[in-house]
């Protein structure tokens, strides 16, 4: 293609060579020519003798379909105005001895449709490895961190302390319910098989003379040479456009996670505790040459939002299909579900390069811990004051008064949060002096985190893995862009 024409993002400048490969015109075309050739190979085994061995050897011999042979569909698709058409012509030019019979009783979306099933499980195929990948990245993250406290936020405001890796098995329990979700979509994809024009496959029992047996056993025949399980038992002209709600739905969700899962980076990166690899001669800012702007996190937000809306169309295309068809679902369908699947890689791959090397302040986080902990801790200095013999009202008053004062040298005079030492200066708090750093130790207010954190990595983490170990790997995950 000329440097000069529009090249969508998705496929030139992120998505990985294989997923743009899937759903690349040549792998579409090629496909095309796998399923003209097994339609073929069962319509013989089921016994039409019209169909020669010669016939399905020159088929086999040029499946893979050349550049010129694409130029020349182009050619022919001018003529015909009928994609589909246009490559049956070129097939048989090429294939003389095969040229009588390709695409025999079949309609356009026996290859259309059924090629789109096969180009989704494999979709998912490249997905599923990657997402697995990803967890079992911030899962190692979420173990080294499991007792390094930070400080917790609700609505964005302090709460209370929760750990660093505690925090992200908040992150990878969503993308587990995503590896579920996905693993689900992808094996409950079957195939459309050979059904005819309308569904009724009278094509078909019109070339077995009205043998309904074989009809059967050919559309079973058919699914099984092209590696599937399940074909649809009802279908119009094409499988069912709910099929594609089912198959964008988990990639939709996913989007959430990542949107979820970068936002946090994002912030985290503002308070300068966490932040995506930033490679050493990376540039921030073109004006600003401090700056260590999390363009990662940033771009996962940005194509997550795109992956989300994308649901909608597979919605609103399943919902206007009139009777056995009509076509206004093609040119959407040839946009949205490749788009689903080059954005959902991209997210992955971005994801698994950014957890391949978070970087974690601990003294930062330890700094921010200090300036909010004193008022958290305030509970547990009445409960130590009560040990001692004082009374818990006259202890919450001196402690409400002194809290203020704090509180006003903080927000008014932009100075430290002074709590503690005005505890250890007010005389009626003598009795815990010496116990004071024992009461605000960052440990004692993580709660369970860390167990938690263990626990879930190594019970809950491992089982969902399991399946997958054999495609995990520990290597560093690079962007090109």
């Amino acid at each position: 293609m000329s440097n000069d024409s529009y090249q969508t993002p998705l496929s030139s400048r992120y998505a990985s060579k294989e997923m743009s490969e899937i759903f690349s015109l040549r792998n579409r075309f090629t496909t095309w020519r796998k399923l003209w050739l097994n339609l073929a190979i069962a319509e013989k085994q089921v016994g039409l003798d019209m169909i020669t061995d010669e016939a399905i050897e020159q088929m086999k011999k040029h499946l893979v379909i050349t550049d010129e042979e694409i130029e020349e569909a182009k050619k022919e698709e001018a003529i015909v105005r009928h994609d589909v058409m246009a490559h049956v012509h070129v097939f048989g030019n090429t294939c003389p001895a095969a040229a009588g019979i390709i695409h025999l009783g079949a309609t356009s979306c026996y290859v259309t449709d059924n090629a789109d099933l096969i180009f989704l499980r494999d979709a998912y195929d490249v997905l599923i490895p990657k997402l697995v990948n990803l967890i079992n990245r911030l899962a190692k993250f979420a173990l080294e961190n499991k007792d390094l406290p930070v400080l917790g936020w609700t609505h964005f405001q302090p709460a209370q302390l929760t750990t660093v890796g505690k925090r992200a098995t908040l992150w990878i329990q969503e993308l587990l319910w995503d590896l579920r979700n996905m693993q689900r979509a992808r094996d409950d994809i079957g195939l459309r098989g050979v059904k005819g024009t309308t569904g009724t496959q009278a094509s078909f029992l019109s070339l077995f003379h009205g043998d309904h047996d074989k009809v059967e056993l050919l559309d079973e025949t058919v699914v099984n040479l092209l590696g599937f399980d399940t074909v649809y038992p009802c279908t119009g002209q094409t499988y069912s456009r709910k099929i594609d709600i089912d198959v964008l739905s988990p990639l939709a969700s996913f989007g959430a996670s990542c949107h979820k899962l970068a936002t946090d980076i994002r912030l985290l990166a503002n308070l300068k505790e966490i932040e995506e690899p930033f490679e050493k001669s990376q540039i921030g800012s073109s004006a600003m040459a401090y700056k260590r702007n999390p363009m990662r996190c940033e771009r996962v937000c940005s194509l997550a939002r795109h992956l989300g809306g994308l649901l909608n169309d597979a919605i609103q295309t399943a919902s206007v299909q009139w009777f056995e068809r009509t076509l206004d679902d093609s040119a959407i369908r040839r946009i949205s579900l490749p788009s689903a699947f080059l954005t959902a890689d991209i997210l992955l791959s971005t994801l698994n390069n950014i957890a391949s090397g978070l970087v974690v302040y601990p003294k930062v986080i330890e700094r921010r811990i200090k300036s909010e902990l004193p008022f958290m801790a305030t509970e547990n200095v009445i409960m130590a004051m009560v040990e001692k013999g004082g009374s818990r009202q006259d202890c919450h008053e001196e402690i409400r008064v002194l809290s203020h004062q704090a509180s006003a040298v903080v927000k008014q005079e932009g100075g430290d949060n002074d709590l503690i030492e005005r505890i250890k200066n007010t005389e009626y708090f003598k009795p815990i002096w010496e116990d004071l750093d024992n009461l605000l130790d960052p440990s004692t207010f993580v709660g369970r985190a860390p167990q938690q954190t263990e626990k879930f990595v190594n019970v809950t983490v491992a089982k969902a893995l399991e399946q997958y170990k054999d495609q995990i790997n520990d290597e560093t995950v690079a962007l090109s862009v």
